[in-house]
């Protein structure tokens, strides 16, 4: 059965072109917060736990919200979430910028942010694309705001090493959060009637009287579901603590903190061509496949990264190479949270999804941090990062790609 898109009488040109500015311009900020580690710790006496912990908060929080703001987003539309998540997120950056104590760096990098990406991230821009879109234009789109968000990871870092060093760390934030504000006007083109979305053209039998109750339900009796849940653990892990870790670790190796500001924008640059180019395998190929591919493109990286001598040169050959896998599994794991259960609560079923992805980003990241303080190196959590790409590349084999088998019609909910 076919579902129509959302009535909205924003032309779809102009509803990816918004989704994607917003994607580029709250991810660049979050992208950035490995270049503040140094000048916080530094000016403040902190050890790189402390710095590593309000971003694995971060992490965590942004994860937890997701599946909340995904229900608001499904149920009242997402222009209100997104417009609250910017100005949550635009006051987290001012007070990261003028904390003097960990506890007040945790409540803005980690909290405030935190809560403030769950609600205008890209996540939140990819469930409203499967409301809002042709069934055609899905999959591309999925891609597209993606690769754009990754485009903020290219543009934001060399911005943020500018302003640093012209400004000073505490400016640079506060121009930050001035730039995610245009989050604002950019989300009208996303609002929507409440509700919409219930089916898609090859998704399962809608089940327009399906409560959020019965939703989570058939979600996570679902198999395949829970195997995808599972193995976006590793990517969360896996991204989190190389944005937040990898330039001071660049750093420990004799490296300029522009070498670790450009392998980040570096990171972001590859990760635009990687995500568009799975958007596009995610409509001509096998996404189990494709998943298990790139968890497993990831760990050979990471670990030719870390046997050879740092340097200039294989740090750029490293972002380059894991930007290509960076967020290419967005798409086939959004592709495939759609094919099993339709569109009605996409936004919802994907943020539980990422919330195993941000757990794993919470360990990532702390992990990263205290086994630093505690062997003075990253090495045991580097390795780890290899295991864990492995074992969710054979976590993805056994996913169905088929819709979840549903009755006709569903009783109304109680």
């Amino acid at each position: 059965m076919s579902a129509q898109p959302a009535q909205t009488r924003v032309s779809p040109e102009m509803i990816v072109l918004s989704g994607c500015l917003i994607a580029l311009i709250t991810f660049g900020p979050r992208a950035s917060a490995g270049l503040f580690q140094i000048p916080m710790t530094t000016e403040y006496g902190w050890g790189r736990d402390v710095f590593g912990l309000a971003i694995a908060f971060q992490n965590l929080l942004w994860g937890l919200g997701q599946p909340f703001a995904g229900a608001v987003a499904d149920r009242f539309g997402a222009f209100r979430v997104l417009c609250a998540g910017a100005v949550l997120y635009a006051l987290g950056l001012v007070v990261m910028a003028y904390a003097t104590t960990p506890g007040m760096l945790h409540l803005g990098a980690g909290i405030l942010i935190g809560f403030g990406l769950s609600g205008c991230s890209f996540n939140l821009v990819l469930g409203a694309f499967g409301k809002l879109l042709p069934e055609k234009w899905r999959p591309m789109a999925f891609g597209a705001g993606t690769a754009a968000g990754s485009f903020g990871q290219f543009l934001f870092p060399p911005i943020g090493n500018v302003l640093i060093d012209s400004f000073g760390w505490q400016q640079a934030l506060v121009i930050f959060a001035a730039s995610v504000l245009l989050v604002l006007p950019l989300s009208l083109a996303l609002a929507s009637r409440p509700g919409a979305g219930a089916a898609t053209e090859s998704g399962p039998t809608p089940a327009a009287s399906q409560s959020i109750r019965q939703a989570l339900l058939e979600a996570f009796r679902h198999r395949s579901y829970v195997l995808l849940v599972l193995g976006f653990f590793t990517c969360g892990f896996q991204l989190a603590f190389i944005t937040a870790h990898l330039p001071a670790y660049l750093k420990d190796a004799g490296l300029s903190a522009a070498v670790g500001g450009w392998t980040l924008a570096v990171i972001g640059l590859a990760n635009a061509f990687g995500s568009l180019t799975s958007g596009w395998l995610s409509t001509r190929m096998s996404k189990r496949w494709l998943l298990a591919w790139i968890y497993l493109g990831r760990s050979v990286a990471i670990a030719v990264f870390v046997l050879l001598p740092a340097s200039p040169l294989t740090s750029i050959a490293f972002g380059i190479s894991i930007g290509l896998l960076w967020l290419s599994t967005v798409p086939p794991t959004s592709s495939l949270v759609m094919l099993m259960f339709g569109t009605r609560y996409m936004a919802m079923l994907y943020g539980f999804a990422f919330f195993s992805h941000q757990v794993g980003g919470f360990l990532g990241v702390w992990l990263g941090g205290l086994f630093y303080e505690v062997y003075g190196n990253y090495t045991l959590v580097w390795w780890l990062s290899i295991a864990l790409g492995i074992v969710s590349a054979l976590i993805n084999l056994p996913i169905k790609e088929v819709p979840v088998d549903r009755a006709p019609a569903l009783q109304p909910a109680e």
